[in-house]
């Protein structure tokens, strides 16, 4: 720990902030570039059947939130011993490698064995709200918070409309090799700008809620509302991800031509990523006038409205509307979450309690892309349905048992 003056610290929390924004957003960004058209790069791989296309996306695109799941706790709870920066960029350049050996697969069981060696080594997305949550004053944590998640929503909102237009352009085999990139310049900007040393400016408060020290994944989970929070951000994660393997073959199976089905699809992606970029900003605001409950449980009744417009209707203008609710209501309640959880968490079991909530969001992640797989076999519109179901029923729970947390 080093010793600051508030100008001083405040200056390093802008400058760390700044780092772990940007390098989300180069992240998320070069993701979104090729995965959310993974459908039809399965098919070019040799996959005919739609069916099959669908249930190879499914378990590519789970597999790897899935093994992340069961590692994240741990990764956050290295980080809380040895250091965040490190397993940042630990889990940036495995990204890298892997998501540029993407481009070189001729079998979809290529696909799905890298997407399972990634699971093993992500990890920086709970590690960044963590950093963002430790270094930031606690009153500004809301904000912190909400800017980082905003990067995470900004990224996706621009990657599908780079990666429609690389595959017309250079093919979705050289978008792997942008997406790559894109997880250098982030490895870059964390490398240089965080400064790991002067990011906890406070001594740690213990992490354990009875007063003991070290921390344990069951003191976590006797955090206030931890275990209400894990389940919101599995059912939030969970339709958020269900519509990557079927929105690309729904938008063809109401009509859209197959050479304009990954422009339409990008487009729609960005708009419920740039949307849900709006939740996440504006949420910070609303909780200095709502409580998180009230909006961890508006935000899912908004995009569960979201969800039946969508599986109503092929018509493009509705589904455009459609989307852009969604993304608001997910976003606002995510951020609302995480805020909540990070009001109860001490400073010394960030990195660990930031990874069990990820863990949560992960296995939302994992599980959705397998069951949206199952359902959009059988029928495309029975994937908006379910969301419709789980976002209501997330909405009633929340108001009904979330205590309300305030900043200290």
């Amino acid at each position: 720990m080093i010793e600051t003056t508030p100008s001083t610290h405040l200056a390093v929390w802008r400058r760390n902030l700044f780092a772990v924004t940007a390098t989300s957003f180069m992240g998320y960004t070069g993701f979104t570039i090729a995965m959310p058209f993974l459908p039809m790069f399965i098919a070019q791989l040799g996959v005919s059947d739609v069916g099959q296309v669908a249930l190879w996306t499914g378990f590519s695109l789970g597999i790897t939130p899935a093994l992340t799941a069961l590692l994240s706790p741990v990764w956050g709870r290295l980080a809380d011993r040895f250091g965040r920066k490190i397993m940042i960029e630990r889990s940036l350049v495995s990204f890298m490698l892997l998501m540029a050996a993407m481009a070189f697969v001729t079998r979809a069981w290529h696909v799905l064995a890298l997407r399972a060696a990634q699971g093993l080594f992500a990890g920086y997305g709970s590690i960044s709200i963590a950093m963002a949550a430790e270094s930031s004053p606690r009153e500004r944590m809301p904000q912190a918070i909400g800017l980082v998640q905003t990067a995470q929503r900004l990224g996706p909102g621009v990657g599908p409309v780079i990666g429609g237009l690389l595959a017309a352009v250079v093919g979705l085999r050289g978008a792997f090799l942008v997406t790559a990139a894109f997880y250098g310049l982030g490895l870059l900007l964390v490398f240089f700008l965080y400064d790991e040393r002067a990011a906890q400016v406070e001594p740690a408060e213990p992490a354990d809620p009875h007063g003991g020290g070290r921390v344990t994944f069951r003191s976590v989970l006797a955090f206030e509302n931890f275990l209400l929070l894990m389940g919101v951000i599995f059912g939030i994660q969970f339709v958020d991800r269900s519509f990557g393997p079927v929105l690309p073959l729904y938008i063809e199976q109401v009509g859209v031509t197959h050479g304009h089905v990954p422009l339409v699809a990008g487009i729609l992606f960005s708009i419920m990523a740039c949307t849900g970029a709006l939740g996440h900003h504006f949420c910070g605001r609303l909780l200095t006038r709502l409580s998180a409950r009230t909006i961890v449980a508006g935000g899912a009744a908004v995009a569960a409205v979201g969800c039946a417009l969508l599986g109503a209707t092929g018509a493009l203008p509705v589904m455009v509307t459609a989307s852009a609710i969604v993304g608001i209501g997910i976003g606002a309640a995510m951020t609302a979450s995480y805020t909540a959880a990070g009001f109860v968490i001490p400073s010394g079991a960030h990195g660990t309690s930031f990874g069990v909530l990820n863990s949560a969001s992960l296995a939302g992640m994992a599980v959705s892309p397998m069951i949206a797989g199952l359902l959009g076999s059988t029928g495309m519109r029975a994937v908006f349905f379910v969301d419709v179901a789980l976002m209501g029923l997330l909405a009633l729970v929340v108001s009904r048992m979330m205590v309300h947390v305030v900043a200290d």
